[in-house]
């Protein structure tokens, strides 16, 4: 299916807004894969092989899953196993709901083979996103996958309260997620990224945890760093989390800064505000996954996102120390065989490499 996507899907999606297209491949897919027929038909054309792996005391069929920002609104969980993904995260979400920025406020480059975004965490809302999810478990639709939710700040809230932004936030979620990413480095709602500050990451992470605290079961919350972070603020800021109970890191976000061009289209391309994710993120990421697993070491799991796109980049974050890895961009430039090209690949080259599974990988260039 890599072969109609690319010269026959993509070319299409091509004459479309890029949000526009977005909205209409996830909404297509959450009616296709609602039902067990077009899961089954999914699953035997996107079929990825078992490469174990036990995180968070919870056993992933292998690394690969859906980041953030892909499905906002959790309304196509069903699709995403079937297309081969061991775990899908969804969101961001925010305590209320938000239309985000004006549009247009997604734009693509296949030059770049990247993507820009100023979205602005647009999502109907913790509440809204409950009822969906509510409302999937009654039906007996839940996917048979970890998910995990992503929240982030409320555009309207300040950052003094963004900690009970968060809490309340996580508190509607708690019983719809398996693992919850505190999204404090997006560089597209105002202020946002000033909570990647020691102080103020004890407050998220506390008042998160006092929640759970209280609920039945330890979830673990995860926090998301900005690729734009130098090494020392990343780990101040990490050591900050450790002490406050976090269970593990994402990295990384979306980056504000920019490539050389490659030509005309790639310079009005990268002229536009926002977060750049794809190709050019890859470098960074694996910076900032590397920086982690040399401080922390097996402390706590590390999720490595930015730029994987092919067995090389998936084997490039997890030989740097991330247990897991997340993809967004190159779903949209190589559709979804990308996801059994890159597990296929990490199969043959564990076996070329003589490792005994997926595991034994994890921070080996680190050594």
């Amino acid at each position: 299916m890599g072969i109609p996507y690319r010269f026959i899907v993509r070319p299409s999606l091509r004459f479309l807004d890029s949000e526009k297209a977005h909205k209409l491949t996830v909404n297509g897919l959450s009616k296709f894969a609602e039902n067990r027929g077009g899961q089954k038909l999914l699953n035997s054309i996107y079929r990825t092989p078992n490469l174990p792996i036990n995180v968070f005391g919870k056993l992933f069929r292998h690394p690969l899953g859906l980041a953030a920002g892909f499905d906002k609104s959790a309304q196509a969980l069903g699709a995403w196993p079937s297309l081969g993904f061991s775990w899908a995260e969804y969101g961001g979400v925010t305590r209320y709901p938000q239309e985000g920025n004006p549009k247009p406020r997604m734009f693509r480059s296949n030059s770049d083979v990247a993507l820009i975004n100023r979205m602005g965490f647009n999502n109907p809302g913790a509440q809204n996103v409950r009822d969906t999810l509510a409302q999937r478990e009654i039906s007996g639709k839940w996917p048979n996958v970890p998910l995990a939710a992503n929240i982030g700040r409320s555009k309207t809230v300040g950052n003094e309260r963004a900690p009970h932004d968060y809490a309340e936030t996580f508190n509607l979620l708690y019983d719809y997620a398996d693992i919850f990413v505190l999204n404090i480095s997006s560089p597209n709602t105002p202020g946002l990224r000033e909570l990647q500050e020691e102080d103020h990451i004890r407050e998220v992470v506390n008042a998160c945890t006092s929640i759970r605290d209280k609920k039945s079961g330890l979830k673990p919350i995860l926090l998301k760093f900005s690729p734009d972070l130098d090494r020392d603020s990343i780990l101040s800021c990490a050591g900050a989390a450790l002490s406050s109970g976090i269970d593990g890191f994402v990295a990384t976000n979306t980056t504000i800064s920019r490539p050389p061009p490659k030509n005309t289209s790639s310079r009005k391309f990268l002229s536009e505000s926002g977060g750049l994710s794809g190709r050019p993120l890859h470098e960074k990421s694996i910076q900032c996954i590397g920086d982690l697993y040399d401080s922390i070491g097996n402390k706590v799991p590390i999720i490595g996102c930015g730029g994987i796109e092919s067995p090389d980049t998936a084997w490039n974050a997890i030989s740097n120390g991330a247990t897991l890895i997340q993809l967004y961009s190159a779903l949209v430039f190589q559709g979804p065989s990308v996801v059994s090209q890159i597990t296929n690949g990490l199969n043959k080259r564990l076996k070329v490499e003589g490792f005994s599974d997926i595991q034994e990988v994890v921070g080996y260039s680190r050594i």
